[in-house]
């Protein structure tokens, strides 16, 4: 792994050698580049709503319905990465569904990067009718949970979740984004990410409230009628800036914020 932009003559390249987990911390050279990756993605000291995703170069942002398809050794890596360095990860339930989420595990997280927090971070889904799936509602191991939901939530699931899931009400009859990242600043979570889907970042799009999206280009043609990374009825064109680019075997891993 290299960075490409901004160029300089001091940046580090490392190799990654397949799946780096944080069980090989102690392996030489695994600790360095970890540091370095989290210095160069490190939250701003306020509130800051992140994306993540992985595309073709094509624009297809799955492959056969998940994204798995898509990433390589470097972006899982940057996963694990960016999920450390937040305080809380905001998934729509149709990804949850579409991907097979589970809560954020302990066992994938890199301690050195939750000083002072909770071993893994919570996961918060935005769910209008509260049906988080069994696999969420069981999960022994993984971090707190979060239901995002609305004030017109069936009342029977209201009672089946709020034994395991804190709720979090953010809208009359529908989600709405931006009072989602309000609701969750106001339980102190301040570096927020999100992982998807496509519907859920086009409303933080069209609110104002996406601050910076990182997007690792997968080197493959997908073709197909796969999602695109943003979709709804009205076409989104909102600036924004280049502030990084890594590559990795092919793989180009973008840092863009918001213009402005």
């Amino acid at each position: 792994m290299r960075q490409i932009y901004p160029v300089t003559d001091s940046a580090p390249c490392w190799p990654i050698p397949g799946r780096v987990a944080p069980s090989a911390a102690a392996e030489p050279g695994v600790a360095a580049l970890v540091d370095w990756l989290a210095a160069t993605y490190a939250y701003p000291d306020k509130l800051w709503v992140r994306a993540n995703m992985v595309a073709s170069v094509d624009g297809a942002i799955t492959v056969d319905g998940r994204s798995a398809g898509l990433s390589g050794a470097a972006d899982r890596l940057v996963f694990s990465i960016l999920r450390s360095l937040a305080d809380v990860i905001v998934v729509g339930a149709s990804t949850v569904r579409a991907e097979r989420y589970g809560r954020a595990k302990v066992a994938n997280i890199w301690p050195q990067l939750r000083a002072g927090r909770p071993a893994a971070p919570p996961l918060a889904v935005v769910t209008k009718s509260l049906d988080l799936g069994s696999r969420l509602m069981s999960d022994p191991e993984g971090g707190d949970l979060i239901a995002l939901t609305t004030r017109q939530a069936p009342a029977d699931r209201r009672d089946g979740v709020s034994g395991v899931a804190q709720l979090l009400e953010a809208g009359e009859h529908h989600v709405d984004a931006a009072v989602a990242v309000a609701a969750l600043a106001g339980c102190g979570y301040r570096r927020i990410l999100v992982e998807g889907g496509p519907f859920l970042l086009s409303q933080l799009v069209a609110a104002g409230a996406l601050d910076e999206l990182c997007l690792t280009i997968s080197p493959v043609l997908a073709g197909g009628r796969a999602a695109r990374m943003t979709t709804g009825p009205d076409q989104l064109l909102t600036e924004l800036g280049l502030a990084a680019v890594l590559e990795d075997d092919g793989f180009l891993l973008c840092r863009y914020l918001r213009a402005g």
